[in-house]
């Protein structure tokens, strides 16, 4: 065995490692914790371990996996290591030289221990404590949060059908003692086994087991393709099988060597609203009806440790979590598709709204071929944004990649929108859940064409339009204007949800008119991007400006080009082209920690 068994074996390890920092004044459940937990995520500090929390009965475990550190820790290897593993075994299969087989020497043990093992009874069911959620110490992260949530339950189901395994991190909202919501979002195994018992008529058994070790928390994140058991994973990634142990009010396992386990069931047919939330997009969503778990019994640990990860504005717990998750399957996706090189999710733009590949064409736009294949490929199928750049630009460099937009992109040739595709649940900016639309954007040096030289200055905006108050010209192929307007709050006389795209409500955009004004100068004419950001966006901070543009725009309504050529159904778009991503009136506001609780935390953090 090569990974830990529990959470609590691996809170141990960092301990003596000096990496868990035990926080033993009481802390309060209501945004404190948040506060803390993303000041020691954004230095890359320690694991937290609360141990009185406002009314718990038990300590708290935050930020366990936020640093890459302890992710190598946890799995024995960094996470690059697991990929080659992963992809020299489907390359090998089937093995048709007995060197393949030999090859493979290194990894039977790991392929061996992916059979759960199975136990009468194990320690996460050493205690029973009835069915009260009030005792454990769930958060409410952010103040305009619906309440507290289960922020880092694995949530196992089973299909009513075929009994396949799915587990899943899925919030759930806590409404009371004995029910919560149940997040199941687009695209998710949970979800589909919930749509399938509720067509049948019958409701669905759920554990979630709370407080985990490093190799199943990670398996729990990781985009497997449908079906493939992730707690098989979890045992491939420790070098030991994952244990399992009969529930004791469902009739199903679970996962024997969690700190707790929450038995219940989601009935059919009943929704309750869920939320707001304050996600890893770093804004609210959106109050909306999901299924609801009631629960039936928990059971846990002798002295266990529960465990809950803070989201919001990047960069939290999970932006380690997603960049270790990448670098598992970046090989097993140049199986499925050999003409990638290497491709990056931007944690920063919330990992679904901006992905950077890098191809090597073998044909005339290869690329524009494989990004429609990553749009429909599992979780890749939620991507907003693709930029494909050539084979010897590292799709990780921000700069290497707007740089080769700068130099290749021409939206006359090389951009392409889809509207109305399936989008990411916590996307707001479409004002239709799962809805939206997607582009890419294609990078690649193309044959017969030049270079465009490179645009190292540009005549001040706040010349032309008295709506901007700060402009940078980032990584050589965006400009970036930051202009007046509302930032969150309500707004006297604004409908919630604009009607349709291009209507009176999208006027009321603060960024739209600058877009529209500055794509067309030809003062910019060389500039390939232009992007209207809100006050809050700082535009010096680049992991900011991501966020700020990333997140606050929708393709098909937000996108504008200096100007646009009907060719049949064929629309030529000419010139720069311009992204209002600025804050508009109908999307959630942008969380953020309340000043007293700031203050409270500067009181004695030092």
């Amino acid at each position: 065995m090569t990974g830990f068994r529990s959470l609590s074996d691996f809170l141990a390890e960092l301990e003596r490692r000096g990496d868990l920092k035990r926080v033993t004044r009481e802390v309060d459940w209501a945004c404190e914790v948040t506060e803390i937990a993303g000041r020691e995520a954004r230095a890359e500090g320690p694991a937290l371990l609360f141990e009185k929390v406002r009314g718990a009965a038990f300590p708290l475990a935050v930020n366990v996996l936020a640093a890459r550190r302890r992710i190598e820790w946890g799995l024995g290897r960094t996470p690059a290591s697991v990929g080659a593993e992963l992809e020299e075994i489907l390359m090998s299969l089937p093995p048709r030289r007995l060197k393949d087989l030999w090859k493979l020497r290194g990894s039977a043990g790991r392929a061996l221990a992916m059979r759960p093992r199975m136990l009468a009874a194990g320690p996460a069911q050493a205690v029973d404590a009835g069915a009260d959620l009030g005792a454990l110490p769930n958060l409410q992260l952010w103040p305009q949060d619906g309440g507290r949530f289960v922020t880092f339950g694995l949530v196992l189901t089973e299909h009513p059908e075929s009994r396949i395994r799915n587990l899943g991190i899925y919030r759930m909202h806590v409404y009371d003692a004995g029910t919560t919501g149940m997040h199941w979002q687009i695209g998710k195994g949970g979800g589909f086994h919930h749509t399938r018992a509720e067509a049948l008529g019958h409701p669905l058994e759920v554990a979630v087991a709370v407080g985990a070790d490093p190799a199943t928390l990670l398996a729990s994140v990781a985009p497997l393709p449908e079906g493939i058991d992730e707690l098989a994973f979890a045992g491939f990634l420790r070098g030991a099988p994952t244990r399992l142990a009969c529930a004791r009010s469902l009739a199903m396992h679970v996962p024997a060597d969690a700190e707790f386990v929450l038995e219940g069931v989601v009935p059919p047919g009943e929704r309750r609203p869920e939320g707001p939330f304050g996600d890893h997009f770093g804004h609210y969503s959106h109050a909306a009806p999901f299924p609801v778990f009631h629960l039936q019994a928990i059971t846990h640990r002798p002295r266990p440790i529960y465990q809950a990860s803070v989201v919001g504005k990047p960069p939290q717990e999970d932006k380690f979590m997603g960049e270790a998750v990448q670098e598992f399957f970046t090989g097993v996706l140049r199986v499925i598709h050999p003409e990638v090189r290497a491709l990056w999710a931007y944690f920063e733009a919330g990992f679904h709204n901006l992905l950077a590949v890098s191809v090597g064409n073998r044909f005339a736009k290869e690329g524009m071929k494989t990004a429609l294949g990553l749009m429909g490929l599992g979780q890749l199928s939620l991507t907003k944004a693709i930029v494909l750049v050539d084979e010897d630009v590292d799709p990780r460099d921000r700069a290497a990649v707007f740089g080769a937009i700068a130099r290749h992109f021409d939206p006359a040739e090389d951009f392409l929108l889809l509207p109305g595709v399936p989008l990411d649940t916590l996307d707001f900016t479409s004002y239709t859940m799962n809805l939206g639309s997607k582009m890419v954007l294609d990078a690649q040096s193309q044959p017969g064409r030049a270079p465009a030289p490179p645009v190292e200055w540009v005549p001040d905006p706040r010349a032309f339009d008295d709506a901007v108050v700060a402009h940078r010209l980032a990584w050589g192929g965006l400009l970036a204007v930051q202009v007046r307007g509302p930032v969150g709050g309500a707004v006297a006389g604004v409908p919630a949800v604009p009607v349709t795209p291009g209507g009176p409500a999208s006027a009321l955009s603060p960024g739209r008119s600058t877009i529209e004004r500055l794509v067309r100068r030809p003062e910019y004419a060389a500039v390939r991007l232009i992007a209207a950001v809100s006050a809050d966006v700082p535009l010096e901070d680049d992991q900011a400006l991501l966020w700020g543009i990333f997140t606050r725009f929708d393709c098909a309504r937000d996108v504008v080009p200096a100007a646009a050529e009907a060719r049949g159904a064929w629309l030529t778009c000419r010139g720069p082209l311009g992204i209002d991503a600025t804050w508009k009136p109908g999307y959630p506001e942008p969380v953020a920690t309340p000043p007293e609780i700031v203050a409270k935390v500067d009181g004695w953090w030092r």
